[in-house]
């Protein structure tokens, strides 16, 4: 008899198939929609000091590699905010290199355009031994993150990458929660960094790393309380990886993508390109017993954590999800939705340079984007420098207006786009049976066409990309204009 690994390995092996393009989810309960409302007020103060600091992660099998962080003393800090306060944020950029500059994006909020950190396009870059400001509310609760916005693929690959967790959205509270945040390294024979990037692996799905961890570590082992109902917040920041994770043998259910809560589907499997997050529940195991999450998009399931259940049983009653607190969006008019079209497409220098592969040594460059174009998004590649030259919008759109973004991957790779400032309401797929669902980075398959609705907000110029930070960097990026 087939298991659901075998199922899922068999689906990894044939990445061009239809096996490999459904998103296995179940039935969704049913349940009755609650608000969530501001539960705090006033100020929430936070300094980040980026720099280099020499780490050695348990994943790192004793090196020390020369990370850059946002705090000492800890690899990736979580920021921690309730509903309804401001999020004021200081940092100075202390990056070890002249032409180092830096800004912070907040990746999922839907904040003032003037806040989103995007250099140059929203805001003037911090150079090195200069302060940068932020200061606003979250509009709204869930999993997010912050990462700088230039020079992308080697910040990820050197760890400069942050937590933001946005509460007040739990009706029922959980009786533990778990953050995992999974991220590859690209460490070479010698226990230094490989290059970040090469031209081979932009032009392809990216370049890979060597070294798999999860919260730093590799495949660890996380003691929670028994027959409990514990939330996992899963975020898959790696530059380039696509993951399908799924539990063996264990009662969850998805109840939040990309921190925007929905109606609990029961939880088999669920597919994450990079920048892409989903909540979880699950009921773990009987005293004694543990439950494994695997990613299931390799040649052999992988054990991406494994929570070992320890102490008297916290429920003997049957596994029953209370569904989160949901945010008031824009009511989305799909009767009179317009119907905007984006292909996602390679240049032709992109498929000679896939076709004839340019080995894996060759960097592509290391400031903002790369100088070669590989990429583009309606026949447009982003200028192939950096920021500056912005070019027109791909795209111009009246704030409170209904529209359904046609996104067509014309190419035989898989691309997770991202808009800024907003989030997509993912309606259909050409390829996949999907659920409905919330989100602000849809994952594209090869030669897949998805339809997404979406409402038009805050006015300004906010960026749209693939988040395969080497497509990114290559000229899959581009910007909206809301006026």
């Amino acid at each position: 008899m087939l298991t659901r690994r075998d199922l899922m390995v068999g689906a990894a092996a044939f990445t061009g198939s239809a096996a490999a393009s459904f998103l296995s989810a179940g039935r969704k309960v049913e349940a009755r929609e609650v608000i969530a409302e501001p539960i705090a007020h006033g100020v929430k103060s936070i300094v980040f000091d980026l720099a280099e600091r020499p780490t050695a992660l348990p994943c790192f099998g004793g090196k020390t590699l020369p990370l850059w962080t946002f705090q000492a003393g800890t690899p990736v800090p979580i920021v921690r905010v309730k509903l309804g306060e401001r999020l004021d944020t200081l940092f100075k950029n202390d990056l070890p290199r002249a032409e180092e500059v830096a800004t912070i994006h907040w990746h999922g909020l839907r904040i003032q355009n003037t806040q989103d950190g995007v250099p140059y396009m929203t805001q003037k870059p911090i150079p090195p031994g200069r302060e940068g400001h932020y200061s606003f509310v979250p509009p709204d609760t869930g999993s997010f993150f912050f990462h700088t916005h230039c020079n992308s693929t080697e910040h990820f690959g050197r760890g400069l990458i942050g937590l933001l967790i946005v509460e007040g959205d739990e009706i029922v509270p959980p009786d533990g929660e778990v953050v995992l945040m999974m991220k590859d390294w690209r460490i070479g024979p010698d226990g230094t960094f490989l290059p970040f990037s090469t031209d081979e692996g932009a032009a392809k799905g990216g370049t890979p790393g060597t070294v798999r961890s999860v919260n730093g570590e590799t495949s660890p082992v996380i003691t929670v309380p028994s027959s409990a109902n514990i939330r996992i917040r899963f975020y898959n920041l790696d530059p380039m990886r696509i993951s399908e994770i799924g539990f063996e043998d264990a009662q969850a259910a998805i109840i939040a993508t990309d921190g925007n809560g929905l109606p609990p589907m029961t939880f088999e499997s669920w597919r994450l390109g990079t920048a892409m997050r989903v909540d979880m529940l699950l009921r773990t195991a009987p005293p004694g017993g543990s439950v494994k999450l695997y990613d299931y998009y390799s040649k052999e399931p992988f054990v991406l954590a494994e929570f070992k259940s320890e102490g008297p049983p916290k429920r003997n009653d049957t596994f029953d999800p209370t569904p989160l607190k949901v945010m008031p969006f824009a009511k989305f008019d799909e009767a009179n939705a317009q119907i905007v079209p984006f292909e996602f497409s390679a240049t032709p220098t992109g498929q000679a340079v896939a076709a004839i592969g340019a080995g894996p040594g060759i960097e592509i460059g290391p400031l903002c984007l790369a100088k070669r174009t590989f990429w583009a998004i309606n026949k447009q590649a982003w200028p192939g420098h950096d920021h500056r030259d912005l070019g027109p919008p791909l795209a111009v759109l009246k704030s409170g207006q209904s529209y359904i973004f046609e996104l067509d991957n014309t190419t035989p790779r898989s691309h997770p786009i991202h808009i800024h400032g907003h989030t997509f309401e993912v309606l259909n797929s050409s390829k996949r049976k999907l659920p409905r669902f919330r989100c602000d980075t849809v994952l594209l398959i090869p030669n897949e066409r998805i339809q997404v609705g979406l409402v038009a907000g805050l006015p300004g110029k906010w960026m749209f990309h693939c988040h395969i930070l080497e497509h990114q960097e290559a000229g899959m990026m581009g910007y909206i204009e809301v006026v």
